[in-house]
């Protein structure tokens, strides 16, 4: 039995006693004040944080007075700062009860699966957080938790996370915790939140706010202060332009501004809707007007938004050939990191398949006692069993997505370990496992993903009658190029040492759809569906440039695979956008990298609700298309347009050298349109000097895009550096035909793709025909 130490229970009556002090209203916003699963996680409870049957550290887990900051605190006294650790929930991808990670796993029975969980979270950059508790109930308390305080933090509305950040930040400045402001702590809290106030206006502002002439702010003094600070004129322009400068907009004037925001359809009765959502004052929407706070709640909330929410849901005809559609592919799923000496985990594939990965990868070699392990061969990366991948993806398939997950075997197994496989597959996937042509035989073109719903695919070799390449240990060959590159692999020993062997009869049984074959050029390349190559990145380019038209007409019919260099070893990753240009489907990236290609791909499969699947333009599933991904004028496809962005503002970007108080960022916007080779540009806006608060542009950007349907716009903000490179601070991708017309906001994403809210650009999009003023929906 885990038991309290005198330790703990210090610790713990510190948080209690601290309980007593705190302001509550974050909790109240979220509607959690009563909870007693709350209650519990704000006293605090002390657990055994896992690395490993060797490495386990008691600490305790509180959650913040904010409702959304869980702190984990080491025993350790010295070096205090140091042993503070804390993750907003914001940042959980999910929380996973008993004993389901390496590490717990690695207990053997002496910890009950009851009294364990492990915290994911989202990106690739933070290890999980693997907890054993003293008892299930304190256990489960955490667990409901967290998982509750999850939801009603995605529900919150842009301003209550606009309000919840700046008392963050308040509470943080009030260095005395007497729930005053005086002058000094509202000089820090300035530099906190990103800004470097004139001296003569900040005393200005604070004077006029401190009503009682104390020298102190509270209360209804500090929330003016903070009113005035987020004042946003930017919007109000907007507003009084269209109220005809009056204090509030009517049902009429907002139905105005919706026609001119490209809405052509909005009615008087959408625009009392709207008021009736958004507005705040009862009084204004009795009389059916909107006044300012409610203008400003509407352009915040995701119905104004820059990404049409139209598109969040699954819009798209879903009944055409999966050869139809680029699918969310992952290479390497299992690596956390580089490709030499990184960790294999379970945990990637969680990730991937929450993020609405449909297509991941599984390298498979023979392991201990019989039973197959995933690791990358012939490096130190760890190895990770077979059955528990398989496991992992069983409980987390359709989680995200309900259409078809396809498994991407590099089989380097022994025939008898193969059979292994083969036996996990059925028994731990069930019914969901693709076993035979769902029609009963295989048919001219493949399936859908709505016929496929809710169904695994496995893609890998298929015995034809034919003896198949093997190693010297008796194992068919995965993908031979994949080898090429990686580290202690040279191709033609591998070559020099195949002998002949069969595959597995079992494991080559479930392969039905997607039967790896060896590409032999597009003249010579087979007309049967089921049949797929894959391509290095270099061969692919090489296709592309030599043959780019005939490429796009093999993908019509057929699936076609594209992996990153075996040179990659970082875990780097190719530009994703060259090959959807051609029409390929499976545009395998290295998930646990982040960074442009990965933000490209997130933007790619943003829209159809976000299922991974993105029907492709009609001029790459035509069979007999003329399209050229290298020379697109004139062909299908092709429809100059003027794309024009007028970067009007950002709200509360981040802090970057948060350990340098007087550190504050000089952000531009740059914005990128990733497209065919002649629509591939970019420009950016000047930099703003110490504000990143509410940094104002009023900046044009102007672009010509001849192939609309293949764009992906890309907002990027960066805090300029002289002497060097500039930091990442935000983006958010989306393509073309997701961008909306009119004045909207752009909620940034961090460098690993979570939220960064309330982080946000305020712009303003125009799209015309090129050759003519008149407005064009994208």
């Amino acid at each position: 039995m885990f038991r309290k130490n005198k330790k703990d229970r210090v610790l713990e009556n510190e948080a209690g006693k601290s309980e007593c002090k705190q302001d509550l209203r974050a909790l109240r916003k979220l509607g959690v004040m009563e909870d007693a699963d709350v209650q519990a996680m704000l006293r605090g409870t002390s657990m055994v944080k896992v690395r490993s049957a060797s490495w386990q550290k008691s600490r305790l887990l509180r959650l913040l007075e904010d409702g959304m900051t869980v702190w984990l605190e080491s025993k350790k006294r010295l070096r205090r700062a140091a042993a503070q650790q804390t993750f907003s929930v914001l940042e959980v991808d999910c929380v996973r009860e008993g004993c389901q990670s390496e590490a717990l796993r690695g207990l053997e029975g002496s910890a009950p699966e009851q009294q364990c969980f492990t915290v994911v979270f989202r990106g690739g950059k933070r290890k999980s957080l693997d907890l054993r508790g003293g008892s299930s109930e304190e256990v489960q308390c955490w667990v409901r938790g967290l998982r509750k305080l999850q939801e009603r933090a995605l529900s919150m509305s842009q301003r209550d996370m606009l309000e919840h950040w700046i008392y963050g930040y308040l509470r943080r400045a009030d260095l005395n915790k007497d729930g005053k402001m005086s002058y000094e702590e509202v000089g820090s809290l300035l530099k906190m939140i990103n800004i470097e106030l004139n001296e003569q206006y900040a005393r200005c502002l604070f004077k006029q706010c401190d009503r009682s002439a104390n020298g102190r702010l509270e209360n209804s003094e500090i929330a003016e202060f903070c009113r005035r600070l987020m004042r946003r004129p930017e919007l109000e322009a907007v507003f009084w332009k269209y109220s005809g400068n009056d204090s509030a907009l009517s049902a009429k004037e907002l139905r105005e501004f919706l026609w001119d925001q490209g809405e052509e359809q909005a009615t008087l009765a959408h625009a009392h809707a709207i008021i009736q959502t958004y507005e705040l004052s009862d009084r204004a929407k009795k009389s059916q007007f909107m006044t300012m706070d409610g203008f400003t709640m509407y352009l915040l909330s995701s119905e104004s938004n820059v990404f049409n929410p139209a598109h969040a849901t699954v819009s798209q005809d879903m009944t055409q050939p999966l050869a139809h559609y680029f699918i969310s592919a992952s290479h390497n799923t299992y690596l956390t990191k580089d490709q030499i000496t990184s960790m294999s985990s379970t945990e990637p594939y969680i990730r991937a398949l929450n993020q609405g990965c449909r297509c991941v990868e599984l390298d498979c070699w023979d392991g201990d006692k019989g039973e197959p392990v995933i690791c990358h061969g012939h490096t130190l990366t760890s190895k990770i069993p077979f059955r528990e991948v398989i496991q992992t993806i069983a409980q987390y398939a359709f989680k995200a997505s309900p259409y078809p997950l396809i498994l991407s075997l590099e089989n380097h197994c022994t025939v008898e370990q193969q059979a292994v496989m083969a036996r996990h597959l059925r028994t731990l996937l069930g019914d969901s496992l693709v076993t035979k042509p769902i029609s009963g035989q295989l048919s001219s073109s493949l399936p859908s993903p709505e016929e496929l719903k809710g169904r695994i695919l496995v893609k890998g070799k298929k015995e034809t009658g034919q003896q198949v390449k093997t190693d010297s240990a008796g194992s068919s060959s995965g993908s031979e190029d994949e080898m090429v590159g990686r580290p202690g692999n040279n191709k033609n020993k591998e070559v020099a040492k195949a002998g002949t062997s069969k595959l597995s009869p079992e494991l080559s049984e479930l392969v039905v759809y997607c039967r790896s074959t060896p590409f032999r050029g597009f003249e010579q390349a087979a007309q049967l569906p089921n049949e797929m190559s894959s391509f290095s990145e270099s061969e692919a380019q090489r296709h592309i440039k030599e043959s780019g038209t005939a490429f796009v007409q093999h993908n019509t019919r057929q699936l076609s695979r594209i992996y990153p260099s075996g040179q990659r070893i970082q875990s780097s990753n190719y530009n994703p956008q060259d090959m959807w240009n051609c029409g390929c489907q499976i545009v395998a990236l290295n998930f646990q990298t982040p960074g442009e290609q990965m933000d490209l791909n997130q933007g790619r499969f943003l829209p159809n609700g976000h299922c991974g699947y993105i029907l492709k333009p009609a001029f790459l599933r035509a069979e007999n298309s003329t399209f050229d991904p290298e020379n697109p004028l004139q062909g299908p496809g092709y429809q100059p347009t003027q794309l024009t962005i007028k970067v009007i503002s950002a709200q509360q970007l981040p802090k970057l050298n948060t350990d340098k108080p007087n550190s504050i960022v000089d952000p531009l916007v740059r914005i990128e349109v990733h497209g065919v080779s002649s629509d591939t540009t970019k420009a950016e806006t000047p930099y703003i000097t110490n504000n990143g608060f509410n940094p104002l542009w009023n900046c044009t950007l102007s672009f010509k895009i001849q192939v609309p349907e293949l764009a992906l716009i890309r907002f990027v903000v960066e805090d300029h550096d002289m002497a060097s490179s500039n930091d990442f601070v935000g983006q958010f991708t989306l393509p073309f035909t997701s961008l909306r017309r009119g004045f909207r906001h752009v909620h940034l994403l961090k460098e690993d793709g979570c939220s960064l809210s309330p982080a946000t650009l305020f712009i303003h999009v125009k799209v015309s025909a090129l050759g003519s003023t008149k407005p064009v929906s994208p």
